[in-house]
């Protein structure tokens, strides 16, 4: 079977399923695992890859107001791959090719390849996607081991978060400038970590916020995965948080709970990946009961980097 997969978390499916040999097209954005990095793209961005944050969020929100794609599909790229199955999703705006043309591209081509559209918004949503994506391809027991051995690794989290009386509050923002909350099955992971968000809320859109609403909540813990970036590109924008009234005395900054993490490689796509995340997450909250995999990258820790608030 030929696959196009038009979304990074698609991708991962696909590879968890041992199916990365029949994967013939990625999106500009999938990068994981690294072998796909080969693999012929099908998608380009319209936003600028060097646009501040500030810009970034600006350019969104014209586009998406005007109903203009962020992404656009290489059709003729598309047509010479000749693709079995288009995996897509119609679930964020700002994540990929629109589904309206994603599915007129299909009509177009000589087999009229069907087009699977994954739309999670909770972690059990996301295996369910993995069930989907194996009932599609003709692999379905892969996808049921798939699943049972993710399912098995969130369930010994839970168990561990059951002996946890005391529940710290959490503030996991995906974007700086401006702030926003996670939203969708991020909040669930907070939750099944250990902590209390009191920002996001469980499979619901992530929100913009003002920074005296997250000074307010006073979290105790503090981990920033801004969506799409790498903790080095995160970094860049660390510099805001001196300029946030009042956030040298939320909790999680006298302590020294602050975190960053890569946002391309956890908590933003709804693949696989996002256990990896709930292993992170947990760690961070909880040190001591929750041990890091070891194939899970460690969050930067800003002790000692961030100056005063003025």
């Amino acid at each position: 079977m030929r696959i196009v997969s038009l979304l990074p978390s698609a991708t991962e499916i696909i590879a968890q399923l041992g199916l990365e040999d029949q994967l013939v097209g990625v999106t500009h954005e999938c990068d994981f695992p690294a072998s796909v990095l080969m693999l012929p793209k099908v998608t380009n961005t319209l936003i600028p890859t060097d646009a501040s944050s500030a810009e970034i969020d600006r350019l969104v929100r014209e586009r998406l107001s005007g109903q203009n794609a962020l992404y656009s599909l290489d059709v003729a790229a598309l047509e010479q791959l000749r693709p079995d199955i288009i995996v897509t999703q119609a679930l964020c705006d700002v994540c990929a090719v629109a589904e309206d043309e994603v599915r007129n591209a299909a009509c177009k081509l000589p087999n009229l390849p069907p087009v699977v559209n994954l739309e999670p918004e909770t972690l059990g949503e996301v295996l369910a996607c993995i069930r989907q994506v194996g009932d599609a391809v003709g692999e379905p027991q892969r996808a049921e081991r798939a699943i049972a051995a993710l399912q098995a690794r969130i369930d010994a989290v839970v168990v561990r978060t059951k002996q946890i009386a005391a529940r710290p509050r959490v503030a996991l923002l995906e974007w700086l400038d401006p702030p926003f909350s996670t939203g969708h099955w991020n909040p669930e992971l907070i939750r099944l970590a250990g902590g209390v968000d009191g920002l996001g809320r469980e499979g619901t859109k992530s929100r913009t916020l003002r920074w005296d609403e997250v000074v307010a909540w006073q979290p105790e813990v503090v981990l920033i995965s801004c969506c799409g970036f790498t903790t080095e590109r995160a970094m860049q924008d660390v510099p805001l948080l001196d300029t946030v009234p009042g956030w040298a005395d939320v909790p999680a900054v006298r302590d020294n709970r602050v975190f960053v993490t890569d946002g391309a490689a956890y908590f933003s796509r709804p693949g696989p990946r996002l256990v990896d995340s709930l292993e992170l997450l947990a760690h961070v909250i909880h040190p001591d009961l929750h041990p890091l995999p070891s194939h899970v990258m460690a969050p930067t820790h800003l002790r000692g980097q961030l100056a005063p608030a003025r």
